[in-house]
């Protein structure tokens, strides 16, 4: 089946949540801050009347059984009635599963989510003879079909790709299977998304004589207060909390793994970590090659570290101390109308077409941005619906992480509203792989652009200091969060069945390696055992590493962008436009970044260190 993957990608580890006392209900919140759904469907009515419409219409499918390949015109209108079907699917997932991330709480919504999920199954099922039967093509068969029917072209790449995975796909009836199947294999991400957002019983605790309860939006706030007292009590009692349901984590983990290795092995690769890299024809070795590369230069993560307690002023850095502030008693507050206007400045550039759309996101309500009681945690930008704009969840809390958070999801938007414009929508999916080139490239211009503007010598810290922050949950804790990943999926593959207490104790080994517990670098303690069974990233199955991979390319582009030639900008431009006309590594070969060198971790590197080099000499100036 033509698939188009529903992108929505969340900024990392719920970075932008706000204060619950904060919250607002959302009938309280100016509708500018609130993102207009009406252009998907006007009413909840309609999206009915049109889920039935789609579900009548997708029997028609069945008439082209047994007839794929009998000639260019009856290929061409199957797979045009396939690809209409997908796309107006995916818009009906869209719509329900905005809504129900409105607000968590309202149980209709996440039925809407459940009928999507339904339907797409039911339509897996109905198409299932489709794959088997494009596997019979013959390349020179299908050259001949798309001379004698020019349209065909846009399914090119997606049959041409097909071809290549025949020894991974199967008969009519294993393709049944597999469709069905879908019903059952996201059910642990499910149930650890209700639980974890809807029903985890947060735990209550005393700060400075209030009484706080501590969910995810708290614990982001209160992680990063100035008070070490107050950051040590919060992650004691938030990681103590998780630990009390290590065994359900452990258990909805574990079947998650499980259905990944149902899938590899039905679809007959070697390991998860393959079948996960396939689907973009990515070479296992570039995960590889980046877990060898960050384990190589620990050093340099070390580096930040201790700078990090330099900068505090502490004889020994914890876990705790991660998320508070670099520079004291800095104002890096930002409402939402200076964020917008700091983003724009430094997305020119990118020249005024791309910034007129960007106001466009701004101005026309793409975006949910501040919090409201029940609304999901964290950030993502949807641009799954190939008629309609993207559209962005925020959860914005006038920090400069959240500015930073928000021209993200911007470049997200962007990278998709650019390519649903080029492409046919068989073509306008991307991979996750360069998904997030250009949510970090926007960063990086951003922090450019602010650094440009500020001379004062604590504010330019505080900048520098963001940006290492970036390059620390983004080059390094990622592939932290790969290798754990690869550790048990491994595990799993070999037969070893894994509890939460296995999950905490590899969890816990592996992130004082890392973070050169051992070496006094900075102190793990007992409970960050428990950090994994909050993060959702590990139902995604080899999600994360892409953040990181993205992260050395956009660096590598970004300096194409600021500094080098307009033909440079155009290269960066046409590859956001291009969406999956070709492998996501040579469309990154076409943008001006190799993946197969160690090119673009190198300069990733040496950036961090130059950054790290001139906060330090500040820090000397200032006889610190």
């Amino acid at each position: 089946m033509l698939k188009k993957t529903q992108l929505i990608t969340a900024a990392m580890l719920f970075s932008t949540t706000i204060a619950v006392s904060q919250m607002k209900v959302r009938d309280e919140l100016p509708d500018k801050y609130k993102w207009d759904l009406s252009p998907l469907y006007a009413t909840d009515d309609v999206w009915k009347e049109e889920k039935a419409r789609v579900q009548q219409k997708m029997k028609q499918v069945a008439s082209y059984k047994g007839k794929l390949t009998q000639s260019a015109s009856v290929l061409l209108e199957a797979l045009n009635l396939n690809s209409a079907l997908i796309k107006d699917m995916v818009r009906l997932s869209s719509y329900a599963s905005m809504k129900s991330d409105q607000d968590t709480r309202v149980t209709k919504y996440a039925g809407m989510k459940q009928e999507l999920q339904q339907l797409f199954a039911e339509f897996g099922a109905l198409a299932s003879f489709m794959e088997p039967e494009l596997l019979t093509l013959q390349e020179d068969q299908l050259n001949t079909f798309i001379a004698q029917e020019k349209s065909l072209s846009a399914y090119q790449f997606y049959i041409k790709d097909l071809l290549r995975k025949r020894a991974h796909r199967g008969s009519e009836e294993v393709e049944k299977i597999m469709a069905y199947s879908s019903l059952m294999s996201g059910n642990a991400a499910n149930i650890f998304s209700t639980f974890s957002n809807a029903e985890f019983p947060y735990p209550d605790i005393d700060l400075k004589g209030e009484r706080v309860k501590l969910n995810s939006a708290n614990f982001s706030l209160y992680r990063a207060s100035e008070d070490r007292d107050v950051r040590s009590k919060v992650f004691a009692a938030y990681f103590g909390k998780l630990n009390e349901f290590q065994r359900t984590f452990g258990a909805q983990l574990y079947g998650n793994i499980n259905a990944a290795l149902f899938a590899t092995k039905a679809r007959n690769y070697n390991s998860t970590l393959e079948r996960a890299l396939d689907d973009g024809n990515i070479p296992t070795a570039v995960f590889h090659n980046l877990v060898k590369n960050v384990n190589g230069n620990l050093e340099t993560f070390h580096r930040y570290l201790n700078l990090r307690k330099r900068m505090m002023g502490v004889d020994t850095l914890h876990y705790y101390d991660l998320y508070a502030p670099l520079v004291d008693k800095v104002d890096l507050e930002y409402t939402v109308e200076e964020a917008v206007g700091n983003i724009l400045q430094s997305l020119k550039p990118l020249g005024t077409p791309y910034t007129d759309v960007s106001k466009k996101a701004f101005n026309e309500r793409w975006i949910d941005m501040y919090p409201n009681e029940g609304k999901r945690s964290g950030a993502y930008s949807n641009g799954s619906a190939y008629d309609v704009h993207p559209y962005i969840l925020m959860n914005y809390n006038g920090k400069y992480n959240d500015m930073s958070t928000l021209t993200h999801e911007l470049g997200h938007t962007m990278h998709s509203y650019l390519t649903n414009k080029k492409q046919h929508f068989a073509n306008a999916d991307y991979s996750i792989f360069v998904a997030e080139v250009a949510s970090t490239l926007n960063e990086e211009l951003l922090n450019d652009y602010m650094l440009k503007q500020i001379k004062d010598d604590k504010v330019r810290l505080a900048i520098l200091g963001n940006y290492l922050e970036g390059a620390k949950g983004t080059l390094f804790r990622q592939t932290q969060f790969a290798e754990f990943e690869s550790m048990i999926h491994d595990k799993v593959a070999k037969g070893e069945a894994l509890t939460g207490e296995d999950f905490d104790n590899m969890y816990l080994e592996l992130t004082r390696r890392y973070y050169g517990h051992d070496k006094n670098v900075c102190i793990i303690d007992d409970y960050v055992k428990s950090e994994w069974s909050y993060i959702p990233h590990f139902y995604y199955n080899f999600y994360v590493y892409q953040y990181a991979t993205s992260f050395t390319a956009s660096t590598a582009l970004s300096e194409k962008v600021l500094r080098g030639t307009d033909a440079d900008r155009k290269r960066y431009l046409d590859f956001l436009a291009s969406g999956s006309t070709k492998y996501p590594v040579d469309l990154l070969v076409d943008a001006g970044v190799d993946m197969n060198t160690s090119e673009p971790f190198d300069l990733t590197i040496a950036k961090i260190n130059k950054v790290m080099a001139e906060m330090e000499s500040i820090l000397t100036k200032m006889g610190k």
